[in-house]
């Protein structure tokens, strides 16, 4: 045991949490200084933290829910019509994020639905559209209502082409719609004629090609493209440049092969090649799969879906089933593009944040340090913001891994508790949409999801929790 006469005379050696600047005075003397990373819990979650934490189901259930993202695979089987491939009749719309209504739906949402009902000819102005989706005659439901997710606005109308992908593991589904490519499009609110008229081209040349390439081809394995993409300096969500070249590449023949017009054929090459995000919309309904197959295991606090509909960010639970937790989404900090700025900028929005859900995007920039160069931010931030993730999270991707760590598995199955335990928020990086209907995208960025969210969930799976005792 150390004598009070000991302090005087031995070496002093400091144990320090949280105050950074007696440290680094300490460290400033020579002083040894051993640094601990604890912080306090979230305010106010400490009694439900007690009950989740003490729930007996909750590690084995983490465990099988880890198991089953893990095992799940993703293979594009099929592109078709939503109208056939999710059953969205004339008069529905599916959007991103939690559920909305038109009432209190942001600029871009506002901009997409218009924007859709002109596409399918439901209005002939877009002032009609708006009066009809003001009236309450447009049914609007979440993407992920139907198994599917959308990138920004999300909209989906019964016309629009959807990919279908497969897990055979758990034999789930998911879907997605086509990509349009960046600036002016649908997703991101705008709907002038240059978006309508690029709409119509994709329903009547780029969907059907990519059908009768992919039907030719059979299965795509996108689970082993997303794996390779990240060997090759992507991080999934907001840089896809290899996983688009692979995915081309991978089609190119069958494309080529299959009989229809030469020119048409080049034109599809043209925008796909042209299109460094064409891969995404493959890779969000890849991580749906994934993350699908871990829904409804009671007692897990491992997160299934987060969600973003440019007013409300919410996330789903795999012990809550089905309920959403929400906040109001926050304004994404980035780089902008031309003249925009911050006044231009919508909240976050878009069901893209499923591939951080997932492990990759914000959770693996450390795999593509250029990112920085679209979403801000240096270097070093990208490699810290990975290893951040490392600890809120269940487990490491047995298939999707970061080079620069060494080929460790990318952070993956978000714990509520862990964040709850932590007050680290998982890191999405994302474009960022116009606030006003029409303007398209005006930048990308980072942005994390509101506390509320989480603290709302883990006061939910307290109340689902066995009592203690």
């Amino acid at each position: 045991m150390i004598q009070p006469d000991d302090l005087l005379t031995r070496p002093v050696r400091a144990v320090v949490a949280g105050a950074r600047l007696f440290a680094d005075t300490l460290a400033a003397q020579a002083v040894p200084v051993v640094p601990v990373d604890w912080r306090p819990p979230l305010a106010g979650t400490e009694e439900h933290l007690v009950r989740v934490l003490a729930d007996p189901r909750r590690e084995r259930a983490n465990a099988e829910a880890v198991r089953r993202v893990l095992a799940a695979q993703a293979q594009l089987v099929d592109v078709r019509p939503a109208r056939a491939a999710l059953g969205v009749e004339p008069g529905t719309f599916l959007h991103a994020g939690p559920p909305i209504t038109w009432e209190r739906a942001s600029g871009p949402m506002r901009g997409a639905l218009i924007g859709a009902m002109l596409f399918e000819g439901l209005a002939d102005t877009p002032e009609n559209a708006e009066r009809q989706l003001a009236s309450g005659a447009i049914a609007l439901e979440p993407c992920h209502h139907r198994g599917a997710v959308g990138p920004m606005a999300g909209v989906v109308s019964p016309s629009m082409w959807m990919f279908e992908l497969a897990d055979p593991v758990h034999g789930g589904r998911a879907y997605c719609s086509l990509n349009e490519g960046l600036g002016k499009v649908l997703r991101y609110g705008a709907y002038g004629p240059e978006v309508i008229e690029r709409l119509r081209w994709m329903t009547a040349v780029l969907g059907p090609l990519l059908r009768d390439a992919v039907r030719r081809h059979g299965p795509v394995d996108v689970r082993a493209i997303i794996a390779q993409m990240l060997q090759m300096g992507d991080e999934g969500h907001n840089r896809n440049r290899a996983g688009t070249s692979l995915f081309l590449r991978e089609l190119l023949a069958d494309l080529v092969g299959g009989g229809a017009p030469g020119d048409q054929v080049a034109e599809v090459v043209r925008f796909v090649n042209g299109n460094d995000h064409f891969f995404l919309n493959l890779a969000m309904p890849a991580c749906k799969l994934a993350l699908d197959a871990a829904r409804d295991i009671p007692g897990s606090t491992m997160v299934v879906a987060m969600a973003r509909n440019g007013t409300d960010f919410g996330i789903q639970v795999s012990g809550t089933g089905d309920r959403w937790f929400t906040g109001p989404a926050e304004v994404p900090a980035g780089l902008y593009l031309g003249a925009y700025g911050p006044q231009d900028a919508n909240p976050d929005i878009g069901d893209s944040a499923i591939t951080e859900t997932a492990g990759i995007g914000g959770f693996a920039m450390a795999a593509a340090p250029a990112i920085v160069r679209f979403v801000g931010g240096e270097v070093p931030d990208a490699l810290a913001t990975s290893l951040r993730m490392y600890e809120i999270t269940l487990a490491e991707h047995t298939a999707y891994q970061i080079p620069v760590f060494g080929f460790r598995g990318t952070p993956t199955g978000i714990d509520v508790t862990r964040v709850a335990r932590t007050g680290i928020l998982p890191q999405i990086n994302t474009g960022i949409a116009g606030r006003v209907a029409g303007t398209g995208q005006v930048g990308a960025g980072l942005v994390n999801p509101p506390v509320e969210c989480f603290t709302a969930a883990l006061a939910a799976l307290a109340d689902a929790a066995p009592p203690l005792g």
